[in-house]
């Protein structure tokens, strides 16, 4: 395989992640290869299978499919290895050659060996953990493992232990050889030819120097940070599957397998820089599963929606109302009035909702009814009890509606931009009547009416929204600049 030539990120990115805890994906792919304590590969899957383990972390104690997946000689002996990783690829280079391990687009482990060696693979496919399903009086496994090659098969053989099926594949001498693994409910790629790994790692190299010429440049003492932050936006995108029906990035593929709604409209703002009708899709993902009463649901998987829960607590769960103000971040660097079109009446709607369903005492301060809505799931501030009446809610909905105007102006829906614009005014007001203590200096959160006697950054949260009286301002910046509460080592702190 002719040498590999690596543009200025991708230098960067070589080598950048251990493989025992972070493992090789790529954009798109749900498949996940780790390395093991014994210098072999197990192979994870993205996805919760909430239908089989409906707990709502089953999926991170789910044993990994393919384990002990090891590069064998043709005395089927494992061969050592040294590794490098880099985004399209990783190489494991031996006595017999460089091996590759390739994630192609149709979500299939490319396995590309040396040519004029005789090797192959022995891997472990654990589908007992993967519970059968019975359809039209047979037995459906939930995951299958199927494997094709591109070359000729010296040897192969398979074998049962316990909840365990090995196999083992040796190929003859050749030229392009390569095992393609697929994971899958239904073969569906087995028609897609394998590409040479030669071929398969040039796509993949100019995908990704692709993306990274898309990425604004930055100060070179920050380049290294940077560039794998702008590696992961892309490795972390999942294609459409079930419920999620655009291409979407997920917040981490190991730990956080899901769709969520505020994280998505923070990817939004990311993407918008390099990609866009990217960023748009991160807020179709979420407002295509928008509730019949306006309520957009907390988090989407493929095989379910989160929009009620019951821990601590019984009650609909969302996320904070940031994504009138995300899809107008992305409209300042790519203007397209067209997606404003499309989303704004599904906005105005989400908005209404907040009012109507969250403000039990009518008193024009909306509420938490759920502590997970907020986005801050472990926070004292809901110790106290729920629902909460919360200064930071109340500004993302002040940023919401100046959102909505600008939106509203855009679409020359002059009254309405004029009535959003007023209503966010009106807010403010609000949450400088019901929510400042000027004792403290801090707009309070409430429960009951009473004072959570907790103390965080959210209680500063309305200098956000830019009105505030100067009095309060310079009030709110002596708590953000007092060492003592949130001008540490570290800014800023949780609590």
């Amino acid at each position: 395989m002719q040498k590999e030539f690596l543009p200025p990120q991708l230098d960067l990115m070589r080598n950048a992640i251990d493989m025992d805890l972070i493992p090789y994906s790529d954009r798109g792919s749900r498949v996940m290869i780790f390395r093991d304590a014994d210098n072999r590969f197990l192979i994870r899957l993205a996805e919760r299978l909430a239908r089989i383990d409906p707990g709502i972390e089953a999926y991170l104690k789910r044993p990994p499919f393919i384990d002990q997946l090891a590069i064998i000689d043709k005395n089927e002996a494992q061969l050592p290895y040294v590794l490098t990783w880099n985004p399209y690829g990783v190489r494991l280079e031996t006595i017999a050659g460089d091996f590759y391990l390739l994630i192609d687009s149709s979500d299939r482990l490319v396995i590309g060996i040396p040519d004029g060696v005789q090797a192959g693979v022995r891997l472990r496919c654990n589908t007992g953990y993967y519970r059968e399903t019975f359809q039209n009086g047979s037995q459906i496994p939930v995951r299958e493992l199927s494997w094709r090659v591109k070359g000729s098969i010296f040897s192969q053989k398979s074998w049962q232990e316990d909840d365990s099926q090995w196999m083992e594949v040796l190929l003859l001498k050749g030229t392009d050889s390569a095992i393609a693994l697929t994971i899958g409910e239904e073969h569906d790629n087995e028609d897609i030819p394998i590409l040479s790994a030669a071929t398969l790692l040039e796509d993949n190299q100019r995908r990704w120097q692709d993306w990274f010429a898309r990425v604004p440049a930055v100060d070179s003492r920050f380049a290294r940070p940077y560039t794998y932050a702008c590696w992961n936006m892309a490795n972390n995108l999942i294609r459409p599957k079930g419920n999620v029906l655009f291409e979407a990035m997920m917040p981490s593929k190991v730990k956080y397998v899901g769709l969520w709604l505020w994280d998505c409209a923070m990817h939004a703002v990311a993407f918008r820089h390099i990609d866009p009708e990217l960023a748009r899709k991160q807020i179709r993902a979420m407002l295509v599963w928008q509730l019949e009463d306006g309520m957009l649901p907390d988090a989407i998987f493929d095989d379910g929606i989160v929009s009620e829960i019951d821990f601590p607590i019984h009650a609909k769960v969302t996320k904070p109302p940031i994504l009138a103000w995300a899809a107008w971040k992305i409209h300042e660097v790519a203007p397209d009035l067209e997606f404003i079109r499309e989303i704004y009446p599904q906005l105005v709607r989400e908005n209404h909702w907040w009012f109507n369903e969250n403000d039990d005492d009518r008193d024009g301060i909306v509420q938490y009814s759920h502590p997970y809505s907020s986005g801050l799931d472990d926070n004292p501030l809901w110790d106290y009890g729920m629902p909460v009446e919360s200064p930071d809610l109340n500004t993302y909905l002040c940023l919401q509606m100046n959102a909505l105007a600008k939106m509203a102006e855009e679409l020359g829906l002059d009254d309405e931009a004029k009535d959003w614009q007023q209503r966010s005014i009106i807010l403010v007001d609000r949450m400088i009547e019901h929510l400042w203590d000027e004792k403290a200096g801090v707009f309070q959160f409430l429960h009951d009416h009473k004072t959570v006697p907790v103390l965080t950054p959210f209680n500063l949260f309305p200098l956000w929204t830019g009105i505030l009286p100067d009095r309060i301002c310079k009030r709110l910046v002596e708590h953000l600049r007092d060492p003592k509460e949130f001008w540490g080592n570290y800014c800023l702190p949780t609590v």
